[in-house]
């Protein structure tokens, strides 16, 4: 599924034109996003857990040349699936 089937999707089940329903997912999107940058957990209960961590600055290797290369700290979403969720799929 992507984004325009999830908006489809929405819409129907929620009973709204797609225009409502884009802006909606737009808006659940932009609000994760503000709140991972802020440093704060997105929590959906039954759903699951949106979390920010930090990964450490390492060294690689190109695989081309085996020449070894710096990667930068950087931070990443991490998602932990919440009960319901991993329940409803298995």
């Amino acid at each position: 599924m992507n984004k325009s089937d999830l908006i489809s999707q929405m819409a129907a089940d929620a009973g709204i034109t797609k225009a409502q329903a884009q802006s909606a997912l737009n808006s659940f999107l932009d609000s994760t996003q503000g709140a991972l940058k802020k440093g704060d957990k997105v929590i959906l209960v039954g759903f699951g857990t949106f979390s920010l961590s930090k990964r450490a600055a390492r060294t690689g290797r190109n695989p081309q040349t085996g020449k070894e290369i710096k990667i930068k700290a950087k931070n990443v979403v991490k998602f932990k699936a919440g009960t319901e969720l991993s329940n409803s799929v298995n």
